[in-house]
This record gives C-alpha cells, sequence and structure tokens, in this order.
C-alpha cells in the first residue's frame, strides 16, 4: 500500500453571519466544510463529487490555505499545515499547487504565457532552474503540448483548453507533490475536456503526481480516480474506490448522483431504475439535525433526526460493498452507468 502524503482530520471551515452596523454581532456560521476527514496516497487521484454548493471549492481553498481553515487538521507527509503562515507557509505550497476552474479568469491578461508560467521561479528561486529560464517555460510549454515559440503571447490569443494547459504548466513549474485540480474542465468542451484528461493522466505517470480532483461529472470522475469522495452540504457521506462507489453505492445521495448519469444505450437508459430527489438543497447556514440528506432521502426514519450518521464501514454490508458510508441504513440499490 501507497503511503499516506496528504490526511484531512475533521477539518471544518465557517463563515460567520454578523448583523449590525458599527457594532457587529455573530448570529449564525454557514458551515461550508463541517468535519471532513480522509487520506491521499502517493500517486494516487481521489475524486471529490457533488451538488454545486456542497463546500467541494471551499474545502481545495482549506487545504491550499487560501482560506483559513476554523478548525481541523490537514497533514502534508505528517505535518499540520492548516495554521501555517509567512516563510513556513510558502515553503509548504512549493509542493501543493492548484489548478483553477475557470482558465479565463486565472491567467493575468497582462502577462505574456512566458511571465505566467515562469513567476513561480521569481516567487521559489531556491528552486528555480540554474540555467536559462526562458528555456524551461519552454519545456513546460512543450510537456503540455502547446508550442514552445508560444512564450511571448498573451493569454487571450489562446482557445479555452489551451489557456488551462497554461495554468497546468504553470502548476507544474515548481515540480509538485500534489496538484489539486478544482473542476479544471467544466468550462470546457467535451472534446478538448477529454484531451485535457487525458493530458493529466500522462502527466501524473510521468512525475509522479498525487491529485485532488474535484468536479460535478461523475462521468469524468470515474474514469481518472482511483477512489472517490462524495460531498453533500459541508459533509463527506461515502468515500471509497471507484468500483466500490460507482458499483456498489451505498448511500442514498450517491445512489441518486449515479441515476442522473447519462447513459448512451437508450435500452439500458430505459432499464435503470432513476431517482428524483425532492426539495432543494438545505442552507449551510441552517443544516437539518442529525443527518443532513434526510430532508430529501426517501428511507428517512426519526432516528435521521436524531443521530448523525458516522462515515465508516456498515456493519451490515459485506464484500464490494464494504466502503465507508454515512448511512443509518445502507443498501446496495443502484448500479452505476458506464
Amino acid at each position: 500500500m501507497a503511503e499516506n502524503i496528504l490526511e484531512v482530520k475533521d477539518l471544518v471551515k465557517h463563515y460567520p453571519l454578523t448583523q449590525g452596523v458599527l457594532f457587529k454581532k455573530q448570529v449564525g456560521a454557514v458551515k461550508a466544510v463541517d468535519g471532513i476527514s480522509f487520506e491521499l496516497k502517493k500517486g494516487e487521484t481521489l475524486g471529490i463529487v457533488g451538488e454545486s454548493g456542497c463546500g467541494k471549492s471551499t474545502l481545495a481553498k482549506v487545504l491550499m490555505n487560501l482560506e483559513r481553515a476554523t478548525s481541523g487538521q490537514v497533514l502534508f507527509k505528517g505535518e499540520d499545515i492548516s495554521q501555517l503562515s509567512g516563510a513556513a507557509l510558502k515553503s509548504v505550497r512549493r509542493n501543493i499547487q492548484m489548478v483553477f476552474q475557470d482558465p479565463y479568469t486565472s491567467l493575468n491578461p497582462r502577462m505574456t504565457v512566458g511571465d505566467i508560467i515562469g513567476e513561480p521561479f521569481e516567487i521559489h528561486p531556491e528552486v528555480a532552474p540554474k540555467g536559462d529560464r526562458r528555456k524551461a517555460v519552454q519545456d513546460l510549454l512543450d510537456v503540455v503540448g502547446l508550442n514552445p515559440e508560444y512564450i511571448n503571447r498573451y493569454p487571450h490569443q489562446f482557445s479555452g483548453g489551451q489557456r488551462q494547459r497554461i495554468g497546468i504548466a504553470r502548476g507544474l513549474a515548481l515540480k509538485p507533490e500534489i496538484i489539486i485540480c478544482d473542476e479544471p474542465v467544466s468550462a470546457l468542451d467535451v472534446s478538448v475536456q477529454a484531451q485535457v484528461i487525458n493530458l493529466l493522466e500522462q502527466l501524473q505517470s510521468e512525475f509522479e503526481l498525487s491529485y485532488m480532483f474535484i468536479a460535478h461529472d461523475l462521468s469524468i470522475v470515474r474514469h481518472i480516480s482511483d477512489r472517490v469522495g462524495v460531498m453533500y452540504l459541508g459533509k463527506m457521506v461515502e468515500i471509497g474506490s471507484d468500483e466500490e462507489i460507482y458499483d456498489n453505492a451505498t448511500h442514498p445521495y450517491t445512489q441518486a448522483l449515479l441515476s442522473a448519469v447519462p447513459v448512451p444505450d437508450p435500452a439500458a437508459r430505459e432499464s435503470r431504475d432513476r431517482i428524483i430527489l425532492s426539495g432543494d438543497i438545505p442552507s449551510p447556514a441552517n443544516p437539518p439535525s442529525g443527518c443532513r440528506f434526510r430532508t430529501r432521502c426517501w428511507k428517512a426514519e426519526d432516528r435521521c433526526a436524531e443521530e448523525i450518521p458516522l462515515l465508516a464501514v456498515p456493519t451490515v454490508l459485506k464484500g464490494a460493498a464494504a466502503h465507508d458510508s454515512a448511512c443509518h441504513f445502507p443498501e446496495v440499490r443502484v448500479q452505476a452507468a458506464a
């Protein structure tokens, strides 16, 4: 078994809600991330899925320390980095880089591609190439499939897929061990998505990278991920290998997500058991008691309102279905779509 390169323990990020003008008083909190724990192993890809607003991007920002955690731990190679600042944080960030969702806003339009990709060398001169930095930037462009002669062009001269490749090249510049991909292909055309996903897989093999891949498209996540974690309203509700999640989902929310995945085969689509959830996602400022999914769950009982389900292997399930699930009444119901 590969070693854990990143461990997240009971991570919490709450945003205070205040009222008043001169004397602001906290009257509540938006519980964007509320007690999440998981591990990322060296060389693996952990996919994080869930509806918009479930806390996926906030989780990524907290892991990068772009947002300070309210409580909990983020351990990188055994060291808690959640409360680091200054030079110590700067040193850790060299090893954990991020590819952002929108390739149109994550690149400075006033900087050339060469300056954008080479900027990490200015921030971390201790790991900058000893020789020609221009050559190093051109090599990075070549690695991500772009013409090295484009080094003097500006972002507006590239397509969306090419811009995302530039963002990936920037993330690779410092030779990190972990790259957090925050929905890196959601703004791209389907054909371009496939190209970027294939590039990420190629780079992972070449540079021995570990990925945390955030997305809402379950088909893409299955293609690239070794393990998958499912989030709902700031909580992790199920986590396991891609086979365990896609073929033996035990949490009702995961089953509902899988039942909505598009299926190309009309016969398979007609025979599939589709789950339609009722109601809207509750507010993260006032989540339901007990299980947060209970207000939309067809299996909810009194216990679900009174007791918070633990993310653990259900004792009632055996074999392939035995993976962590936060449900009082887990069962295998829906088979995943191809």
